[in-house]
């Protein structure tokens, strides 16, 4: 792969020092990335795909630029309690406690819908997906060093991080931009129900009690680790002491990613990420998603259309394309609207990459493609601006179609440079995918399930429900939900 990174010099905003500042790997040529993942105890939210879209749109960019990428992104599957107070019941356990079933049921369902999600969204898959529950032995490691170096107690085999002794010698609070101080006077009394010495204190350990039932033997009890820990160990251990970049939501950035700063620092006696980066919310029709009001969609019914919050099915290329659209910086809003507009837009953008097997060459160029071209890097290559490249992908549709109508010539070799470039930016990097594209085995698929719709219209015709009904609940055994509409019938896949 050509080391294009050599000739395009990125700069990134980083949440640490409030700037965008240039971007330069430890190692030349290598890149280290981890990003929180899911924590798998329901269907993945929206604004997680936001956030994870984010990072998949900058690792393909960083690869495509040549940089050899190992990307984490970690999957939560113990130890994340209902608040972050260190109190509560484990999100997974009581999911598993309500439904009756084992927890790691509970993580299977859950990371199998997270994946299915993302394939469909057309997502590259990370280097490594660590779990937290394959990493108690390392978590227990940290802990033990934390306490060597003073920084974290054990009561009633509990362990918990000292933060105020920590901020003696370190900065707790400076990726948030909070100080202990602050965060003392902000902070309820300490209630008697709790172990901390202090109410800023964090959980590195926590003792299980009898009910609980994900639990693992330590020096101190049979327990589970605090959810902090988890990305402290996972990031370190595959990226090292020291790595590039470390994403993830808004909302992570305190308590989580400043725990996960002070442990590191407390374990290692170093900062452990150069650049911290921070996707925004996503809200929808103006307001914050919650399913309590409905102001709601899951991912899946924005493919399917069966939410009252839109008007119609939407691809997830459309999906994608809606997001992309604001910078990962920016708080998008999810409207029926943006997705309409999107889809139009969408569509021109494919319309105009087809057309380009039909343009003609010309012995002179009257378009300077070379200088197009470094503005499509010069957006991705400040702080990744999806939108200002979507605004230029769109100039080329203009170029297009001027092309078409004989109002601007190219050479072949221009003209190539051309296709060239919309298909690197529209499908590599962006990760859209063109509506004629389908995987392997899907044209057979809709081929096979159009011939039992068929067959099912003509059970219902000659009056067999029976056959109508079989062939609709045969499908639905298997993951295939027939959709009857006024313009007929329709198939989506669970």
């Amino acid at each position: 792969m050509p080391q294009l990174y050599k000739q395009q010099s990125i700069k990134i905003y980083n949440s640490l020092s409030g700037q965008k500042e240039a971007f330069t790997p430890i190692t030349e040529g290598n890149v280290g990335m981890y990003v929180c993942g899911p924590t798998v105890y329901s269907n993945v939210h929206l604004g997680n795909v936001r956030t994870f879209m984010s990072f998949d749109t900058i690792f393909r960019y960083l690869k495509h630029l040549g940089y050899k990428v190992r990307y984490v992104r970690n999957i939560t599957d113990a130890g994340h309690l209902e608040n972050d107070a260190d109190e509560g019941e484990d999100r997974i356990a009581k999911k598993a406690r309500l439904e009756q079933i084992e927890p790691m049921e509970v993580v299977q369902r859950y990371t199998v819908d997270f994946h299915n999600i993302l394939h469909k969204f057309n997502f590259l898959p990370p280097s490594i997906e660590p779990t937290a529950t394959g990493h108690i032995i390392e978590q227990i490691e940290l802990i033990k060093t934390i306490i060597d170096n003073g920084f974290g107690y054990e009561i009633n085999g509990s362990v918990y991080f000292d933060v105020l002794k920590f901020n003696e010698t370190n900065n707790y609070g400076k990726l948030s931009k909070r100080n202990v101080e602050d965060l003392i006077h902000n902070t309820r009394a300490l209630d008697g129900q709790t172990d901390k010495k202090n109410p800023q204190d964090f959980a590195l350990w926590k003792k299980a009690e009898p009910q609980h039932i994900m639990r693992w033997p330590s020096p101190w009890s049979d327990g589970f680790p605090g959810w902090h820990l988890e990305c402290t160990a996972m990031s370190t251990k595959y990226l090292g002491e020291h790595f590039d970049i470390h994403g993830g939501g808004m909302d992570l950035k305190f308590p989580h990613h400043e725990c996960e700063i002070a442990q590191a620092e407390a374990c290692n006696h170093q900062t452990p990420v150069n650049y911290w980066m921070h996707a925004n919310m996503l809200i929808m029709n103006g307001k914050k998603m919650a399913k309590s009001t409905g102001n709601y969609i899951l991912p899946e019914e924005i493919f399917t259309g069966e939410n009252k919050n839109i008007s119609q099915p939407f691809s997830a290329s459309v999906a994608r394309f809606f997001m992309l659209q604001a910078h990962y910086r920016s708080i998008l809003d999810f409207t029926n609207n943006g997705l309409l507009a999107s889809e139009k837009g969408f569509n021109r953008l494919m319309d105009a990459i087809s057309d380009l097997d039909t343009l003609k060459t010309s012995g002179t160029s009257s378009i300077n493609i070379a200088d197009w071209k470094q503005k499509c890097y010069d957006a991705m290559n400040d702080d990744f601006n999806s939108p200002i490249l979507i605004a230029n992908l769109f100039e080329a549709v203009k170029f297009i179609n001027q092309l078409k109508d004989g109002k601007a010539t190219l050479t072949e070799a221009d003209l190539q440079e051309l296709k060239d470039t919309m298909s690197t930016f529209t499908f590599d990097i962006l990760g859209l995918v063109h509506g004629s594209q389908t995987e392997p085995g899907e044209d057979k698929l809709t081929g096979a399930v159009d011939l039992l719709i068929k067959l099912r219209q003509e059970a219902r015709a000659n009056k067999d429900f029976a056959l109508s009904d079989k062939i609709r609940d045969e499908l639905a055994a298997v993951g295939i939900q027939l959709n009857d509409g006024k313009d007929g019938t329709t198939f989506s896949t669970n």
